[in-house]
């Protein structure tokens, strides 16, 4: 019978099967992974002990080959070590006066790993070499009484007959101090995205999007792998084994993410290699995400704008190293054959995952508001209700979550999440709503879907409205089970960044028309560019007074004589808009000199 082109499995003596059976399944787990990794380390082993006896290959070629021998020999004893920590306790009882035996469970193991190897290759070579022939019998008989000899040793340390040796093996690689301790991640490397697929399939697209929108820090495998043989001295870390590029791509994010602290998201592209991308996951678990990127042929050459040939032979050489093989294990698998908005919606998802929201509810005669209008928003409140799960949240954002609303001066501003389907619901709850206010309130309504929040389409103010509800601001209803996109500082700090901009511009049309009808926009939007421009330093502070005395703290920002907001508020209610005008477009003046000033510089 022709000998498998791969080595076969480890088979363990019956004996010593039947005793792991006493083990918890948690240990059997623990202990299958690390005699299948034992037996797979010792496979490597031996092709690269091959290699390095090539005398055609170069000299750089036989360096690489000791090291990667180096590392699958520390990586061998360390899984032997660790199935001797196993498989100790199938000793029921210490027996220190029972005769010491010359080697460990797992050395055995290792032993019998090594003759189903020596088998195997003996009988692929035996076709052709008479001596392989003759060799294999002696062998299949030395298996056979080798797992004679595990069995007895079993019965003999259960019965208490035999004791183990001390099963640390205090083996040095290279320097001293050097050890074999498993790279583990960085506390700073927070989340990696891997973006997997087959030529021109999106990856270069989605991770330059996740940078753009997300922050991400953008990394290729090429460049992972070029610092860490430059770092460790390799000629081609691609000839290492899988378990070692995923070592050395380990070290260089854990290196990065150590020297930009502030970086919480990093993206890599390129993952062509399914063995080492598969072994980084298992180093790195939930902290790395790994997508595979599929489109079919057709439309993968439209984009690309070459001859079918030339996406053909890019994929030949990735089909080669094993690239669509990451679909079968990716943590998500998108087809990119769609709209970009749909492949962008599930990029934010998978950058920014949500989660169930622990949201605080109140009633609305808890957030300060006139008589009126808590009795007008309980009413809405009670007719939006029953229309959950369509309906999923109801809140008044900004000035009411603040406990800062001041009647005849602030708007009610309204988010309502629900599906497409309670349109028509919402619509006539909010024309209500307006109304039972009877004008005592301007109601500003956001209406989104729950889909759109967690892909994150939303403005930097809806984005900011989020962060407050998710920091204890108070909702009037959200149903059981409802996601919502986590917004963390860094996220508003981006925010900022975009909608300032847009804050400025309005700010200066609002001042080119300067008339007392425009006095609350106006201090309205003064407000909200300080605000803005806090955030852009790290400052966070709440209420229109403390913004407006904490923005003169800013470098060379001018201090704005602007009259308290309740001064402010009274002349608006009291038709004195006028009165105040002139000190809020002075202000107004000031703060768009500065901005002007310090764009240009």
């Amino acid at each position: 019978m022709k000998p498998p082109d791969h080595p076969p499995p480890l088979v363990l003596p019956p004996g010593l099967v039947r005793a792991t059976d006493s083990l918890s399944a948690k240990d059997q787990r623990r202990l299958d992974d690390a005699v299948t990794r034992l037996h797979t380390v010792n496979g490597r082993l031996w092709d690269a002990e091959d290699q390095v006896r090539d005398t055609s290959i170069s000299t750089l070629r036989v360096a690489d080959l000791k090291r990667e021998i180096d590392q699958l020999n520390a990586e061998r004893n360390a899984l032997a070590e660790r199935a001797d920590d196993i498989l100790v306790a199938l000793a029921p009882t210490p027996h220190l006066n029972a005769p010491p035996h010359t080697e460990t469970l797992a050395s055995t193991v290792d032993r019998l790993s090594v003759l189903t190897l020596r088998i195997w290759h003996n009988e692929r070579s035996a076709r052709c070499d008479d001596l392989a022939r003759r060799r294999t019998p002696v062998l299949l008989r030395q298996r056979t009484e080798l797992c004679a000899a595990v069995d007895a040793l079993v019965n003999d340390v259960r019965a208490g007959r035999v004791r183990l040796p001390s099963a640390a093996r205090h083996k040095l690689y290279g320097r001293p101090d050097a050890g074999t301790t498993e790279v583990t991640p960085s506390p700073r490397l927070e989340r990696v995205i891997a973006f997997g697929g087959l030529s021109e399939c999106g990856k270069s697209t989605s991770a330059a999007f996740v940078q753009h929108t997300c922050g991400a820090q953008r990394l290729k495998m090429g460049y992972l792998f070029r610092q860490a043989a430059q770092r460790h001295g390799l000629a081609d870390p691609y000839a290492l084994s899988a378990r070692r590029q995923a070592e050395l791509l380990l070290d260089e994010l854990n290196r990065f993410a150590e020297g930009h602290a502030d970086q919480r998201l990093f993206t890599i592209e390129s993952v062509h290699d399914d063995a080492s991308i598969a072994e980084l996951k298992q180093l790195m678990g939930d902290r790395l995400r790994i997508v595979y990127l599929d489109a079919d042929f057709a439309e993968r050459v439209r984009r690309s704008g070459t001859p079918a040939q030339a996406v053909a032979a890019k994929d030949e050489i990735k089909i080669s190293r094993g690239a669509h093989r990451v679909a079968a294990f990716a943590d998500h698998v998108i087809d990119n054959s769609g709209s970009v908005i749909a492949l962008r919606a599930q990029l934010r998802r998978i950058a920014s995952p949500g989660g169930i929201a622990g949201l605080r509810t109140a009633t609305p005669y808890g957030l300060g508001l006139s008589a009126a209008a808590a009795g007008a928003t309980a009413d809405l409140v009670d007719a939006l209700q029953p229309c959950s799960p369509a309906v999923g949240l109801v809140a008044l954002t900004g000035s009411p979550g603040e406990h800062a609303w001041i009647a005849g001066w602030s708007d009610l501003d309204l988010l309502v999440v629900a599906d497409p389907q309670a349109t028509d619901d919402v619509s006539a709850a909010v024309a209500h709503y307006r109304e039972a206010l009877n004008n005592a309130a301007s109601v500003g309504l956001t209406l989104a879907t729950a889909a759109e929040l967690s892909a994150r389409r939303v403005t930097p103010r809806v984005a900011f409205a989020l962060h407050q509800l998710q920091e204890g601001s108070p909702v009037l209803y959200a149903s059981p089970g409802l996601e919502l996109p986590f917004i963390n500082r860094h996220d508003l700090a981006l925010a900022a960044v975009h909608e300032l901009p847009q804050v400025i511009l309005a700010l200066r049309r609002l001042r080119a028309d300067a008339q007392p009808d425009k006095l609350r926009q106006l201090y309205k939007h003064i407000v909200l560019a300080c605000r803005l421009l806090l955030r852009e330093h790290g400052n966070w502070l709440a209420g229109a007074d403390r913004i407006l005395a904490a923005s003169a703290t800013l470098p060379g920002f001018p201090k704005l004589a602007v009259p308290p907001l309740a001064e402010v508020a009274a002349a608006w209610r009291e038709d004195k808009a006028h009165e105040a005008l002139p000190s809020i477009t002075a202000a107004a003046d000031q703060l768009l000199a500065w901005y002007a000033h310090d764009v240009a510089a």
